[in-house]
């Protein structure tokens, strides 16, 4: 079942050994030509990191692609970033990545001196449009790769939802009840073996059903 991660001196170290590798995949691709910002998302930076047992914590990472040859060249973009994340995680002695549909994926990490959880990065590859619209390069795998299909896909609109939570937040002891339903649901859906439900969902949620509480009760 999941559970909130209380150890804040664990999440600190963790997150901020990952920061410095997403600088040192940052500076990386600037040397080859495509430059891009990193920025922690998800339960990470909402400061409601969660682990299913003893399985390893994510972090995921957004990295925003600013200017490159051809955004148009999804594939292009992605074969770079993937080829250079792996070069700097074999400079930290760690295994390549894995290349999911949304995301790049590193191995499980942990640290030497420390018998705490294991930990990993998920980075997503996101740039804006001409309206100010997040756009995800997704990585639709075929049969074989020859029939592999890259491209950008719209994100969902979290502005919405980032109003609610700030209502929310306006009223006392109101976000813990979010943080109690946003576990119970990932619990719920863990039961079910229900994986058709990230962690994004769950929130968005739990926002929503929080919000809708405080409504009928006049709070906002």
């Amino acid at each position: 079942m999941f559970h909130y991660v209380e150890d804040k001196f664990f999440l600190k170290r963790a997150q901020n050994w990952c920061s410095e590798l997403m600088k040192e995949l940052e500076v990386s691709l600037r040397d080859a030509g495509l430059n891009s910002q990193y920025f922690l998302v998800g339960s990470g930076a909402r400061n409601m990191v969660t682990q299913n047992e003893e399985e390893p914590i994510d972090f995921d990472y957004n990295l925003n692609i600013i200017s490159c040859d051809d955004f148009a060249d999804c594939k292009s973009i992605k074969e770079l970033v993937r080829k250079h994340l792996n070069f700097v995680l074999r400079n930290h002695k760690l295994l390549d990545a894995d290349d999911s549909t949304s995301s790049l994926t590193t191995k499980p990490i942990y640290f030497k001196d420390s018998n705490r959880d294991e930990f990993s990065i998920d980075i997503c590859i996101v740039t804006t449009d001409d309206r100010g619209m997040w756009l995800r390069l997704k990585h639709e795998k075929g049969k074989n790769s020859y029939y592999d299909k890259y491209y950008w896909n719209e994100a969902p609109n979290s502005k919405i939802y980032s109003e609610k939570a700030d209502k929310i937040k306006l009223v006392s002891g109101w976000w813990e009840e979010v943080r109690r339903h946003y576990l119970e649901i990932k619990n719920k859906y863990l039961t079910k073996n229900d994986y058709n439900h990230p962690s994004f969902i769950c929130y968005i949620e739990a926002i929503n059903d929080v919000y809708n509480q405080m409504k009928q009760k006049k709070l906002i």
